[in-house]
This record gives C-alpha cells, structure tokens and sequence, in this order.
C-alpha cells in the first residue's frame, strides 16, 4: 500500500464555528464527530477534525484546497458576500483580488481561527 494522506487536527478557537465556515464554504460533507472533533470530509476520505486546544493562541497555519473552476466561482462569491478579507497573494498585499498563478486561479483568506487558507484551481506541480 502506498502512503495516503488521512487526516489532520485544526487548531481552532471554536471548533463547530470553524468546521461550519469551511463547510459551507468548499460544500464539504459533515462526517462522524467524536469527542473534542468537529469534522469535514473532503474527496478521497480525507477527513479534517477541528479541535480546540488547551492554549491562549493559536499558531497559524497554511492549508490550501484545490478546487474545480465551478466550486471556485460560488466560493469565492460566498468570501465576497459575507465581506470575508481576502488577497490575491500570500503575503496579503493585493487585497480583494484574486490570481492567476500556475495556469489557474488563487485565492488566500483566514479562517475564524486565523489560520491562512489557499484556494487554487490547478495544482502547483
């Protein structure tokens, strides 16, 4: 067997308002929550379980999901609507755009934990 991703822990301050944003932002299937997890699944099985720990802050991190031209447009629609700060680059310097890297379409926002969050249509290898 070859290795797979399977799953991983998110950091989040409240771990159902985290799990709902991404929710209904990607159009993710809720799975099985158990003890301190709220979680999402996304294709191939990968399951993302927000949890909140024990700590005063979180430390940011990077997750970035690609998505098809189609999930892009209405995700990014929701970023607009619900007046989501979002930037077309990792360093947050062209605010309220999007790229065009790789041959496809990028978008960088926060999660309600401040995690840093990457949408891109095409992958970068």
């Amino acid at each position: 067997m070859t290795a797979t991703f399977n799953h991983t822990i998110i950091a989040a301050r409240d771990r159902h308002e985290s799990a709902r944003f991404l929710k209904e932002l990607l159009e993710l299937a809720e799975a099985p929550s158990w003890g301190p997890f709220a979680s999402l699944l996304l294709s191939g099985g990968v399951l993302l379980q927000f949890a909140e720990p024990p700590v005063e802050e979180i430390q940011m991190q990077h997750y970035a999901f690609l998505v098809d031209d189609e999930l892009f447009d209405r995700a990014y629609a929701r970023l607009c609507e619900q007046g989501v700060e979002h930037w077309a680059d990792p360093q947050m310097r062209r605010p309220g755009e999007t790229n065009e890297g790789h041959g496809g379409r990028g978008v960088y926002f926060k999660d309600p934990a401040g995690h840093a969050m990457e949408l891109i249509t095409r992958p970068y290898l």
